[in-house]
């Protein structure tokens, strides 16, 4: 490194140790949002600059002349050369759901810092590493999947059970994921018209890149954002129209059905037709959105309105969902720290579209990175919201009922008439008790947002930026809904590959349709669970999804660990030895408190003990959904104890030379593509 080069990265460093330094010390002053901002890009940059460029040279070893699977399989359908930006925009849009946009407004409950340091810290030492691992290792592998690798790489026994359960957490993944979607839309005809209207704007988008006028990236994405917003603007006229508001205005059954159907669709349709300009289309809007919202935190300095830490980080009774801080912010914030979820992407579909090895570390370490800058915005937008708004926006009037003592004694109430007049500003007809994150992250967002446009002012404004946060949340969610049911395509077809071997080819239609299917019914039957639960499903179902997708995360990182050992770098380990302790602990203590705990708001047992004898008439389902909730969650908890087991008797009887190491990479072949292919 240069001289001024080094002084620069020395500077970067100071920074950021700096802000880290304002935000732990403060201790009740008020603390401008600029401070979250500039810790986490100093430490992204660190981590990016130093970390992922020792993991690419140092540990993996990736070589720019060796073909990727794309290059050599490729079949214009599952496998195809990708441009580097096309494709980080599909692997961003794809990893990006719901996670680092809700986790990080659920746990805001506790106050800004915890969610923050896990943020920054959680990625660059634990979530880009995961992702980068496990998509150098598909890449290795001819993008073989996850739970494929395990099977090779572990145990046989071991890989077909680790399979199924991961075929089961990704389930639970998308009915969670679909879930805030559903929230977010129900009876909303301008966020209903705008997410639509993406549809056949990402079609169009499609065949220009692939058929009309190929390569031309640029000309179908000024298009695309030019048409996106249009939809935007004209979602206004819909809502105010009687009867397009009333023909868009659907309940959440109702969007229930299209979500099942569009997930079914978009995962059958070739990944150049709908699924890659849809990705691109989303990661435009969406990065494009983060860093104005970024600029405009810088510029406009909004101060942190919610302490760094809550009454509820050690009570463990907060209104938004049970449980205190540890374990229960490490599997809120999911996404955005480290996410089980990326690895299926990262074995799934991007594997297959990789031009050139190199591309993975700025797909893989940079795109979760850039996921991780996401979180931080959803936590500054949350945070700069007046809490009484917080939570009222995001517990049910039970809960806030039962929490009123708390939050009168910190000051976290408001009126009936300021939520009204804000819901009208926003021009939707009620805020209160919208849970699952996505609204109040909105509300934040269009606050911020008004702040750089108050010259032009009023209620038509505020509406706008609302409903404009609503379709960028909606974006981030579907993006992910559509790739984790192709990825769940992947993973069933291998599993009925063992006993059919015909309905493991991926490319055989009867085969693709069945699974799909199955799929899309699996997950819709659990976002239909969490649609009727009268208590909104997010309190119940978010906590399952952050154990089985950390839980999931552990699975990748047993599974990287054994590839690193078997390829002789094992004094490089502990790159991922560290994340898979950590999350061990995490996850074990949480699974273990939210299946057994006796508290009646926590515990799943202890939920279904206090519902028996009501006289409510959904009292029998709910039971039966929180025994089924309690039941898969174990067994997520044995087939992870059972990998974490058997993967540390392959490392030592490996490193004690008992077995030889052997590792099932693909034979090296050349590159045939030219630079600048």
């Amino acid at each position: 490194m240069r001289p001024l080069s080094i002084l620069a990265w020395i500077l970067v460093s100071l920074v950021g140790a700096a802000s880290f330094g304002v935000l732990a010390l403060a201790r009740g002053e008020t603390i401008s949002a600029a401070w979250l901002l500039t810790t986490a890009i100093c430490t992204y940059a660190v981590g990016y600059r130093f970390y992922s460029k020792f993991l690419a040279n140092r540990v993996f070893g990736l070589d720019p002349r060796r073909a990727t699977p794309a290059e050599r399989f490729n079949n214009g359908h599952d496998f195809v050369p990708t441009n580097r930006w096309v494709l980080f925009g599909h692997h961003f849009a794809a990893i990006a759901g719901a996670g680092p946009l809700v986790g990080p407004v659920l746990a805001a409950q506790f106050g800004f810092l915890p969610g923050t340091l896990w943020l920054v810290i959680g990625v660059v030492l634990g979530g880009a590493v995961q992702d980068f691992t496990i998509l150098f290792c598909s890449l290795r592998r001819d993008g073989k999947s996850l739970g494929q690798m395990a099977k090779e790489e572990v145990s046989k026994i071991t890989g077909v059970t680790a399979m199924i359960a991961v075929l089961a957490i990704m389930i639970i993944l998308l009915a969670v994921l679909a879930l805030i979607v559903v929230n977010a839309l129900r009876a909303s005809p301008w966020g209903l018209f705008t997410i639509a209207c993406t549809i056949p704007i990402a079609l169009l988008m499609g065949w220009w890149m692939k058929r009309w006028r190929p390569g031309r990236v640029g000309e179908a994405s000024i298009v695309g954002a030019l048409l996106l917003l249009l939809a935007l603007v004209a979602g206004g006229s819909v809502a105010s129209h009687p009867g397009l508001a009333a023909a868009f205005t659907q309940s959440g059954t109702s969007i229930t059905g299209m979500m099942i159907a569009y997930g079914f669709i978009a995962s059958v349709l070739p990944v150049w037709m709908l699924l890659c300009p849809r990705d691109y289309l989303s990661t435009f809007l969406k990065i494009t959105t983060v860093v104005v919202l970024g600029v405009a935190i810088l510029i406009l300095l909004p101060p942190l309105r919610m302490p760094a830490l809550t009454p509820f980080a050690t009570a463990g009774e907060g209104p938004v969902f049970a449980g205190k801080l540890f374990p229960f912010a490490f599997i809120t914030i999911a996404c955005g720290a480290i996410s089980g979820f990326h690895s299926l992407v990262a074995s799934g579909t991007t594997p297959k579209m990789i031009t050139r090895e190199t591309d993975a570390r700025i797909i893989g370490y940079g795109g979760m990175i850039m996921e991780s800058f996401v979180g931080i915005m959803a936590m500054i937008a949350a945070c700069t919201l007046d809490p009484g708004v917080y939570f009222a926006m995001n517990t049910t009037p039970a809960a806030l009922a039962g929490a009123s003592d708390v939050l009168n004694q910190a000051g976290f109430v408001v009126s009936p008439d300021y939520m009204q007049a804000l819901a009208a500003q926003m021009g939707e007809q009620t805020l209160i008790a919208r849970t699952g994150g996505a609204p109040s992250l909105a509300v934040g967002i269009a606050h911020i947002f008004s702040g750089l446009s108050t010259a032009l002012g009023g209620k038509t404004l505020s509406a706008l930026w609302y409903h404009f946060a609503i379709m960028f949340e909606a974006l981030f969610i579907l993006t992910t809904i559509d790739t984790g049911t192709r990825v769940g395509r992947f993973m069933l077809q291998e599993i009925g590959g063992h006993i059919w071997p015909k309905f493991g080819e991926t490319s055989w239609l009867p085969s693709v349709w069945i699974s799909s299917g199955a799929v899309c019914a699996a997950w819709g039957y659990f976002l239909w669970q969490g649609v009727m639960d009268p208590y909104g499903g997010i309190n119940a179902l978010w906590p399952l999804f952050g154990i089985a997708n950390q839980l999931l995360a552990a699975v990748a990182l047993c599974v990287a660990t054994t590839i690193l050992i078997k390829m002789g770098r094992q004094r490089y380990a502990w790159v991922t030895l560290g994340p898979l302790a950590w999350l061990i602990t995490v996850t074990m203590t949480a699974g273990t408190q939210l299946v057994f705990s006796s508290d009646p708001k926590l515990g799943f047992f202890a939920r279904a003990a206090a519902l028996a004898g009501s006289a409510d008439p959904s009292a029998s389902q709910r039971i039966a959904n929180f025994y089924l909730d309690a039941g898969i969650t174990l067994f997520f908890m044995a087939v992870v104890a059972m990998l974490v087991f058997t993967s540390a008797r392959e490392w030592w009887l490996v490193l004690s030379r008992r077995k030889p190491a052997i590792i099932h990479e693909a034979r090296y072949v050349p590159t045939t593509l030219v630079a600048g292919d």
